[in-house]
């Protein structure tokens, strides 16, 4: 080997140690940098005729396992899909409440019941009736501001399904800009790892809204495709668009036209959380949300409101009732039409006619609501007769309820039952989700930085540094002791 050769080699050496130095100093100090991954530098030996003239670097790999990447995705939208739906069930049972508390929809039934117990032992005791006026409208206002409740999740969702679905648009418009930087990159041989990083970033956001599929494409492009099959990027950004509306009513639905569907590419879509074009992720559960799961919590609602309301509307509790008159309860002020049940839990009211505020008369809960004149103070009859209507066991006529008969708190009970049986559920796929999203995590992570390895690494490229420098140093003496001699 010349001293030329020998000198090449080891310039070669060190401009690839300098550049590996580079390498190992940005995975060590990105290493908690999330959406970042380990970068190897690709070496290759180079020929001068027959003989080896140094070694050149022929550039930067950045490893990722793209198989492992993309069911972590998957995972995520399951776990945005899961969290959506059960922060709202969530939500609503404790606006409901547990049965044993004394806030809750049953605990407000069991205080109206014993009130009505309490004032059928002393019929004349003004106080006491008060204290069933009292029970009654504390228990239809938490009727009302549970269905309320309800209302303001279905417009909060159709809030965070326009905020999503622009922030859907703004994302796949940020990869097909990324796309086309990544292509010029490439094509002027420039070093495209960091915003392939930023890609990454990118996709793993839009996962968490619609778990999507990369599909790569020349020149480092990807597409992306939903995993119902519907294309958001290829080549271009499709077009998303969604209409929010500034109030929801229980009768507005997304099947009547009255709420905004999803549309792409002016295409409509199935908004399903389980099947469909956008299954999966965070926009389905808002859709679900919206479209499903708070409007049957409001059929059930209101027919508990119609069960509470039916149980005094009869003259075997009230035998001074006018026929077609209203009871206890009222449809807002009117007596309740079976025809008209949707919306009841939001217009349930106790009946001004025994509410001194309303102009009425508080001696009627003893005597009767149709009677016009006070009548016997200790006659206790009407009294015993409306706490024996919350306690007797009745079929609910509607609400998706089985056929069991149920008392007022019992059917109360079973209704806060039903919500947690449903928030269990989810919370339980959220558990598999959730364990199952963290072992992906740990598997990208172990192909991530490792910092001890690239420690190591630095002080083998510190020890070639030095091998170099020592090949040179010699070959300068060398060639200084060859010119004295000359």
């Amino acid at each position: 080997m010349s001293i030329g050769n020998a000198l090449s080699n080891a310039l070669s050496g060190l401009n690839v140690v300098s550049r590996a130095a580079d390498v190992v100093s940005a995975n060590v100090s990105n290493a908690m940098t999330e959406g970042y991954s380990r970068r190897d530098i690709e070496l290759t030996s180079q020929t001068l005729g027959q003989f080896g003239s140094g070694v050149s670097v022929v550039g930067v790999t950045r490893q990722t396992d793209p198989v492992v990447t993309g069911e972590r995705r998957f995972a995520d939208g399951e776990v945005a899909l899961a969290e959506t739906q059960i922060a709202f069930l969530d939500g609503f049972a404790r606006t409901i409440g547990q049965p044993d508390e004394p806030s809750s929809l049953s605990g407000h039934i069991v205080s109206l019941e014993t009130s009505l117990i309490e004032a059928a032992s002393r019929p004349e005791s003004e106080t006491r009736l008060q204290s069933v006026l009292y029970a009654a409208q504390s228990l239809a206002e938490k009727i009302n501001t549970s269905a309320d409740s309800l209302m303001d999740a279905r417009m909060a969702a159709d809030k965070d399904i326009g905020s999503s679905a622009e922030f859907l648009q703004a994302s796949l418009q940020q990869v097909v800009d990324l796309n086309v930087a990544i292509r010029q990159s490439v094509s002027s041989g420039y070093d495209v790892n960091s915003l392939l990083d930023q890609r990454q970033k990118v996709v793993d956001q839009i996962s968490q809204i619609v778990p999507v599929k990369e599909i790569p494409r020349e020149n480092n492009m990807i597409a992306l495709y939903t995993e119902g099959g519907a294309i958001l990027v290829d080549s271009k950004a499709a077009s998303i668009e969604f209409t929010p509306v500034a109030t929801i009513t229980p009768d507005m639905t997304l099947a009547n036209g009255a709420l905004s569907g999803l549309t792409i590419n002016g295409q409509p879509v199935s908004t399903g959380s389980d099947r469909g074009p956008i299954s999966g992720g965070s926009l389905a559960g808002l859709f679900n949300v919206r479209d499903v799961l708070a409007p049957e919590a409001q059929v059930k609602l209101d027919a508990v409101a119609r069960d509470l309301v039916e149980r005094f509307q009869t003259v075997s509790v009230d035998p001074t009732l006018p026929t077609g008159a209203a009871g206890l309860f009222t449809d807002n002020g009117a007596a309740f039409d079976a025809q008209n049940e949707e919306s009841l839990s939001r217009r349930l009211s106790v009946n001004a006619l025994i509410d001194p505020a309303q102009s009425g008369d508080l001696w009627k809960i003893r005597d009767g609501l149709g009677t016009t004149a006070e009548g016997d103070q200790g006659n206790a009859s009407i009294l015993i007769a409306m706490a024996e209507a919350l306690q007797n066991s009745k079929a609910v006529g509607s609400g998706g309820f089985s056929s069991a008969l149920r008392s007022a708190t019992h059917l109360s009970s079973d209704f806060y039952s039903m919500i947690e049986g449903d928030l269990l559920n989810l919370e339980a796929g959220l558990s598999f989700s959730a364990a199952r999203q963290e072992n992906l995590k740990s598997i990208e992570l172990e192909a991530g930085v490792d910092t001890d390895y690239e420690m190591q690494k630095l002080l083998l490229i510190e020890q070639s540094y030095a091998a170099n420098a020592k090949v040179i140093e010699s070959i300068n003496a060398l060639l200084d002791d060859l010119i004295r001699r000359l």
